[in-house]
């Protein structure tokens, strides 16, 4: 009855129950990983793998090492980094969810983005004292602005509502040619990603109507495997909303 009457202990009880509900999970999103483990070991011995490419390819064209630190001490003073471990997610739904060990003690806030060393994950929505809880991209609420290959067009990108892998970038121009096999970016129009983030790469494409294009997009990300994330904070958004509220105010 006060679930149903009152907002203020409607918020209350959603906290403490997704509160309870976290510790409960927390133990059987371990024993998945735990299951998960050969594979994650995999993928981290790939990724391991591709950091050292990277490095070679910095050697290669002669990027000295003060302007590689210079072009990360750049990028940390925009954003904020927090590594978080999943505690409960969903991914059999219509409308899936996150929730992550890290809340507002650990200065995490709405509106962050949740990515991983694969990808973009989901984006915080709300945030209690030691949890957040977020939607992810396997949600069709959720959309990024992307970056598709070396076309440099940029389009919503949003789950492709069948996978835990798939994706689609939607609404673009008909006449654009996309081949299969281009990385698929952030674009970094958006107030909650860093750009150049890669998401997947792009397969079969269809023409919409006549008038628009829309591309599958293989995730690099499984939501299979998700386990550590980072949520990452645009330390200039609230500036930049404050600039565009002005702006829209001024019309």
């Amino acid at each position: 009855m006060l679930h149903a009457t009152s907002t203020l202990q409607n918020i209350w009880i959603d906290r403490a129950s997704h509160r309870t509900m976290a510790f409960f999970w927390g133990g059987g999103e371990k024993l998945r990983s735990h299951f998960l483990l050969e594979r994650l070991n995999q993928e981290l011995q790939q990724e391991n793998t591709l950091l050292q490419e990277r490095l070679r390819a910095y050697e290669r064209y002669g990027v000295a090492q003060e302007e590689v630190e210079r072009m990360a001490v750049q990028e940390s003073d925009s954003y904020r980094y927090t590594p978080a471990t999943v505690v409960k997610m969903s991914r059999n739904r219509s409308h899936n969810y996150i929730i992550l060990n890290k809340g507002s003690e650990d200065g995490i806030r709405p509106q962050s983005g949740i990515i991983s060393d694969r990808g973009v994950v989901g984006i915080v929505e709300a945030v209690d004292r030691r949890y957040s809880y977020g939607v992810t991209l396997m949600n069709p609420d959720m959309s990024v602005g992307a970056r598709v290959g070396k076309s440099d067009i940029v389009a919503p990108l949003s789950w492709d509502g069948m996978t835990s892998s798939g994706a689609v970038v939607r609404n673009l121009p008909p006449h654009i040619s996309i081949a299969p096999g281009d990385t698929v970016r952030t674009s970094g129009y958006s107030t909650i990603f860093p750009p150049d983030i890669p998401i997947g790469v792009t397969g079969e494409t269809r023409l919409v109507d006549g008038s628009t294009r829309q591309v599958y997009v293989h995730l690099f990300q499984d939501f299979l495997t998700v386990r550590y994330v980072t949520v990452v904070e645009n330390l200039e958004r609230s500036a930049i909303m404050a600039l565009e509220a002005e702006g829209e105010g001024g019309q």
